[in-house]
């Protein structure tokens, strides 16, 4: 090649890839694009979460903040050998360990109950609870929760009697998570009656700890782990789950109702997924109504079939109309009492639901007393499933 040849070549201009008509286009779309991606993400996670899923994830949470009792280092809970359970062969094979073991939500279950707020006292400081003025007499109760040769179902049965209400609206306050916190657990059981008391399928000392409350006139519920939405939130052991073989979601149901005696029903602990599912919620309901017992439906989810299934099965039925401790502080412990108290003026009567928190018990110490003066009466939950439940 000449020099003249090689001189012309470099003199040649380039064709870069900008030059090209089809480039500049593509990178304005390519951006435009990016911008559009941009916008619609962040968009999205700035839009307020829906009201229900706010309280569903609320209320569970809270479910999670009462202690729970210690674990092995298998994962399994720790029981006195005096009250354990003999071993038991499942129908079918259980099914498999949630990654990170049954633990896995990452809570330390040794831990102080967090700290309730700057009014609130802490739990050495806080007043005993008081005692009632007479204390009832014990109550006897009847042999184990099945349908009474009279016909009259179990939960008629072990109801406990309500004072008269004279037409006056209908106040029944659920605790439930009992037992598995033991001190905070007897501060409830002295509280004015008749409250209704749900105490956790895998509690331990559960017939000692029921017969108390029982003679304090306090209605029972079994508490019934129900597999909840989030993965990482633990409901303990044998709890009921969406896939699971329907015989062997039986067995832990019947493990859970053969705990103490004398209750009225069940409601769920947690279950946001599980009372979503029919199949599921078949297998609960078919037991309920063999052993003439009550539903009580926390509502931790708006999907829940329980009120179809319920009417469906006979069995009888009511729903939570107020959480009252989400926010765990004394006052607004009290602030979801009064919204308690406007619900029942409003439709006749109202079924709260909180938990044995140090908060609670001390805003139920000053609220309970003075519900008469209101025009209010504190009624069980059966008297107000026979008012205004299912069926």
């Amino acid at each position: 090649m000449s020099r003249r040849e090689i001189r012309r070549m470099l003199m040649e201009p380039k064709h870069r890839l900008i030059d090209r008509p089809w480039v500049v286009p593509a990178i304005m779309v390519a951006v435009l694009l990016a911008g559009i991606g941009l916008g619609v993400g962040v968009g999205v996670s700035l839009l307020p979460e829906k009201p229900e899923h706010k309280a569903q994830a609320a209320w569970e949470q809270a479910e999670m903040a009462v202690d729970r009792p210690p674990r092995r280092e298998d994962g399994s809970v720790a029981v006195p050998d005096e009250v354990a359970e003999p071993p038991f062969t499942p129908i079918i094979p259980l099914p498999r360990p949630r990654p990170g073991g049954d633990n896995d939500d990452g809570m330390d279950y040794d831990a102080p109950q967090a700290a309730e707020g700057a009014t609130d006292s802490s739990p050495r400081d806080l007043p005993p609870v008081p005692q009632q003025a007479e204390t009832p007499s014990p109550l006897i109760l009847p042999p184990p929760n099945v349908a009474a040769p009279s016909g009259i179902p179990a939960w008629q049965r072990y109801a406990v009697p309500a004072p008269k209400t004279g037409g006056r609206p209908m106040i029944a306050v659920v605790i439930d998570d009992l037992g598995v916190d033991r001190r905070r657990s007897e501060r409830v059981i002295p509280l004015r009656a008749p409250l209704t008391l749900a105490w956790m399928t895998y509690a331990q000392d559960l017939p000692r700890l029921t017969r108390e409350a029982h003679a304090r006139g306090h209605e029972l519920m079994v508490h019934v782990p129900m597999q909840p939405q989030g993965a990482s939130w633990d409901p303990g052991p044998d709890v009921l789950e969406v896939g699971v073989h329907p015989e062997e979601n039986r067995r832990r149901l019947e493990w859970g109702l053969s705990r103490f005696e004398g209750f009225v029903g069940i409601n769920n602990h947690m279950g946001s997924r599980y009372t979503g599912d029919r199949t599921g919620m078949k297998v609960v309901m078919e037991e309920l109504r063999k052993r003439g017992l009550l539903f009580l439906d926390s509502v931790t989810t708006d999907k829940s079939v329980a009120p179809d299934l319920a009417r469906s099965y006979g069995v009888p039925f009511a729903a939570r109309n107020v959480f009252i401790d989400n926010d765990q502080s004394v006052s607004a412990v009290l602030a979801q009492l009064q919204k308690a108290e406007a619900y029942a003026r409003k439709h006749g009567a109202a079924i709260a639901i909180g938990h044995p928190h140090d908060a609670t018990i001390e805003a139920l110490q000053q609220w309970l007393p003075g519900l008469e003066a209101k025009g209010l009466v504190l009624v069980p939950v059966s008297t107000i499933v026979k008012a205004h439940g299912t069926p």
